[in-house]
């Protein structure tokens, strides 16, 4: 999708060198993407805690692999 924005040229320059994109639709998709995950992770942290009740939940973990000693 094609879109017209004014972005401040210093700051799409440093956000460019910042993630390592090589162009500026790449700079402005990384920088979309990471405001999302950031978005996501404080949602997620104001839950933290909010069901005081709540039980632990065991965890099946699988054995681990014994080391093979060398003959």
């Amino acid at each position: 999708m094609k879109k017209t924005l004014h972005i401040d040229e210093k700051l799409l320059s440093e956000a460019k060198l910042a993630c390592g994109a090589a162009t500026d639709t790449d700079t402005v998709r990384l920088g979309l993407e990471a405001l999302v995950r950031h978005a996501a992770y404080e949602r997620l942290r104001v839950l933290r805690g909010s069901e005081p009740k709540a039980k632990d939940i065991p965890r099946r973990r699988e054995p681990a692999a014994r080391k093979r000693r060398a003959a």
